[in-house]
C-alpha cells in the first residue's frame, strides 16, 4: 500500500511540476526553467538527505557510473515535459507521458535491463496499453 501512495504523489508531483515549469518557462525560457528545477531540487534532497539520513555519502561509491547520469536525464524530461504542455496542454501531455512510460518500463521488463528480473508481458498488460492510446487519442478529440 505504501508503494501505491508514493506512486500516486508522485503522479501529482510530476503534474504539478510540468504545469509550474511551463509557467517558469513562459517568463525566462525553457531551459532556464530546467536549470531553476534541477537546482532547487538538487537543494530540496540535499537538505532531506542531510536531516533524515537513510543513507551515506561514502555509498555514492558503490552505485554503476552509468546510473548516475539518472539525474542528468531530469533535465530532458523538465524540458520535454514543458515544451508538450505548452504545446497540447496538461491533459494529454500527462496521458501521453504515462503510455510512453509504461511502454518503456514494459521494454525494460521484458529485456531484463539495469539488473530488473525479466517479466513476460502478456495479453492483458498490452491490452491495457492500447486501451490507454485510445483514450489519449479521445481526449485528443
Amino acid at each position: 500500500m505504501k508503494g501505491i501512495v508514493f506512486a500516486f504523489l508522485a503522479g501529482a508531483f510530476i503534474t504539478l511540476q510540468g504545469v509550474a515549469n511551463a509557467r517558469i518557462s513562459d517568463a525566462i525560457g525553457t531551459w532556464q526553467a530546467a536549470t531553476l528545477t534541477q537546482l532547487t531540487g538538487f537543494v530540496a534532497a540535499m537538505l532531506i538527505f542531510l536531516f533524515v539520513r537513510d543513507g551515506t555519502a561514502v555509498q555514492l561509491k558503490q552505485v554503476h557510473p552509468l546510473y548516475l547520469m539518472g539525474g542528468g536525464l531530469a533535465a530532458f524530461v523538465i524540458f520535454s515535459n514543458v515544451t508538450a504542455i505548452q504545446h497540447v496542454g496538461v491533459t494529454l501531455t500527462i496521458a501521453s507521458l504515462l503510455i510512453a512510460q509504461l511502454l518503456f518500463t514494459f521494454v525494460i521488463d521484458g529485456m531484463g535491463w539495469f539488473g530488473v528480473k525479466k517479466q513476460k508481458i502478456r495479453l492483458p498488460q498490452i491490452i491495457g496499453i492500447l486501451l490507454m492510446a485510445a483514450g489519449v487519442v479521445m481526449l485528443k478529440m
